[in-house]
């Protein structure tokens, strides 16, 4: 069975993005350093958008993931810059109760039931499926995360969007990888315990 992955960059403090929840990538609290691309090239180079990958040479299919998740707001950041589809490599779905229409025809809305979707998405045959973001999809799709893969950079920001945003919810996760770079960020794996 597919596993739903969620593979994000985090703060010490566990934030995703800053307070204005745009994209964070290259921010001074979140460093794309050479030896983070590298890795990201080496082990999830699906997980790069089409611009990318492009400009990079990387083609062909997934390694890890053939799906990509998200939700409304981290998608929009995609469409602020002029992507209305930025995985065009991956089936690629985005949750949300305010689309009514998709902007793009590869690109699939789930408005209603996130965990029945998701379910369905597991049961298929294929390679895992990637949770991009944000936290409040991701506090939505806890009961169904099998793995937390977590880019933690060695940042403190103090607010922001949260890796899970949601009521109380208690799971646990047990550690089974722990890569650290030499910029400093630490690759965190947990599975489900």
């Amino acid at each position: 069975m597919r596993k739903l992955v969620y593979y994000v960059a985090t703060t010490l403090d566990g934030y995703i993005a800053g307070p204005d929840g745009g994209d964070p990538t290259g921010q001074d609290y979140f460093p794309l350093t050479p030896d983070v691309i590298q890795f990201i090239v080496d082990q999830y180079p699906e997980t790069l958008p089409g611009p990318a990958r492009a400009a990079m040479g990387i083609s062909g299919a997934g390694r890890v993931f053939d799906t990509v998740l998200e939700g409304r707001a981290s998608y929009g950041i995609g469409l602020a810059a002029g992507m209305t589809d930025a995985y065009p490599h991956l089936r690629h779905l985005v949750f949300s109760t305010t689309l009514a229409t998709s902007p793009d025809p590869a690109v699939e809305i789930v408005a209603t039931n996130a965990l029945g979707r998701v379910r369905e998405l597991k049961a298929e045959p294929g390679l895992d499926l990637w949770l991009v973001g944000g936290g409040t999809l991701a506090h939505a799709l806890l009961p169904e995360i099998d793995r937390l893969v977590l880019k933690q950079n060695r940042s403190v920001i103090g607010s922001g969007v949260p890796l899970f945003r949601g009521p109380f919810q208690p799971h646990l996760f047990r550690p089974v990888d722990e890569t650290l770079l030499e910029s400093g960020l630490r690759v965190l794996t947990y599975d489900r315990a």
